[in-house]
């Protein structure tokens, strides 16, 4: 059997040296540019490939393609596959195929990664022997082929989730869903909603499905399947009380979970905000789903300090806060940002426009932001959105012009809040890239500051 597989980051990485472990004949292709490493390892494997474009004979001989998920269906490549009909897959489907480990999957518009990361460290200090991937860590497919773990943590986005056909997730957690990527859909929510419940899609009755009762989308998707809802469900929620799943009432986080119980003070959590408590409850009830004893779950809470890029903090200068919140691509991530905002905020927001509506954001920022700095090479909707809503509106077209800006407006008390709202693309690399040159700056303040002064 001959596959191709189309993309070479590590999910193309993975997915071949998984094919050629499994005695498939393998080739991989890729338009753009291999990393050294790639190449390398490739090389390595005995695994042949190409860059910088694609040979359609080699592809289309093909009897499957495994198609990292990057790649839209609107690229060239994908439609001569698809007209010639050639079955196509993602690295998730394909590594599934060969795993016999028990996988807890994460999807959601936001908090994948706080999720995905919390459950992990739940189950890697219970002792479990456990493996993280997916949309981060290592490939999925690779460490299929490479290690044997027991059980599998997976963040899966929905592109990852698109491809998959047969693998079964056996406890599934949407964290929520609201509009992201829908130039990937046809521009329709409805196309959205279904490829992130492509989580669900092979479960059983005795696997679990966790999910947010005060997300509207989801909610809305699970009325109407009700009878495909055969799992074991277990929802959560800030807003009333339930037999069973988690919930606050006086302040408490009370979980009830495959027949135990658990109590937990939120406030005890290094990581803030509304959202973090959601994230918080769903990973909770994973954990104690594979096993993990009371006392590891209270241990990891009170000392899991969040991930990079989503509400990090940086550091305290002068009095101000500086928080990297990079990771907040869409308007519901900076929704949740604003609300745990306690300072009186900077907000620095801005980059590529995904067709965001900043309507639900207005009544939070006229309550918690002082100034907003736009920081993009086109800032004219963010501007017209806030100017009236927020005191004081600037437009800055790079990340030192922004942080310049904040230099001279801050006060001490002050919250400096980078949660762009925007992809990342118009100025960095990537939201990571963003992120950590946020950081560099706010180690480098003093100097902006008086850079700044001397203009």
């Amino acid at each position: 059997m001959k596959i191709a597989v189309l993309g070479g980051g590590q999910s193309g990485l993975g997915s071949a040296v998984l094919a050629r472990k499994e005695g498939f004949e393998v080739f991989l292709s890729d338009s753009g540019r291999l990393s050294d490493q790639i190449k390398a390892s490739l090389q390595k494997e005995g695994i042949p490939f190409e860059e910088g474009g694609h040979t359609m004979d080699k592809i289309l001989d093909a009897d499957e393609v495994i198609k990292s998920p990057g790649i839209p269906e609107t690229a060239p490549v994908m439609k001569e596959v698809r007209k010639k009909g050639i079955p196509v897959i993602s690295e998730i489907e394909f590594g599934g195929r060969y795993s016999k480990a028990r996988h807890i999957c994460i999807t959601g518009s936001n908090g994948k990664t706080t999720t995905t990361t919390l459950v992990y460290e739940l189950l890697k200090a219970a002792g479990l022997n456990v493996g993280v991937g997916g949309n981060i860590g290592l490939s999925y497919a690779y460490q299929v082929a490479t290690c044997d773990y027991d059980w599998y943590v997976l963040e899966l986005s929905s592109f990852q989730l698109d491809d998959t056909f047969t693998f079964r997730s056996d406890v599934a957690v949407l964290t929520n869903i609201t509009p992201d990527h829908l130039d990937r859909y046809d521009y329709r929510i409805e196309n959205y909603v279904d490829s992130k419940f492509r989580i669900i899609r092979n479960q059983r009755p005795d696997d679990f499905f966790i999910y947010s009762v005060d997300d509207a989308l989801t909610m809305k998707y699970v009325c109407d399947h009700q009878e495909r809802m055969t799992m074991r469900s277990l929802p959560f929620t800030v807003k009333d009380t339930l037999l069973e799943g988690a919930y606050i009432d006086n302040g408490m986080m009370n979980i009830s979970c495959n027949g135990r119980e658990f109590l937990f003070d939120p406030s005890r959590m290094q990581i803030k905000g509304r959202h973090n408590i959601y994230n918080a409850m769903a990973a909770v009830m994973a954990a104690m789903i594979a096993g993990v004893d009371d006392d590891t779950v209270t241990e990891v809470l009170c000392s899991f300090g969040g991930v990079e890029h989503r509400m990090e903090v940086v550091d305290e200068i002068g009095g101000v806060l500086y928080v990297n919140d990079s990771k907040a691509t869409n308007v519901d991530s900076v929704w949740y940002a604003l609300d745990s905002m306690t300072r009186p905020t900077v907000w620095i927001a801005g980059g590529t426009d995904k067709g965001n509506d900043y309507d639900t954001l207005k009544e939070l920022a006229r309550a918690k932001v002082r100034t907003l700095v736009c920081m993009g090479l086109d800032n004219d909707k963010l501007v017209k959105a806030f100017t009236g809503v927020v005191p004081f509106v600037y437009s800055t077209s790079s990340l030192d012009e922004a942080m310049e800006m904040v230099a001279t407006v801050t006060h001490p008390g002050d919250c400096v809040l980078l949660s762009p709202a925007c992809a990342s693309f118009d100025l960095f690399k990537n939201y990571e890239d963003r992120g950590r040159r946020f950081k560099e700056c706010v180690r480098d303040i003093e100097h902006i500051k008086r850079r700044a002064q001397e203009r």
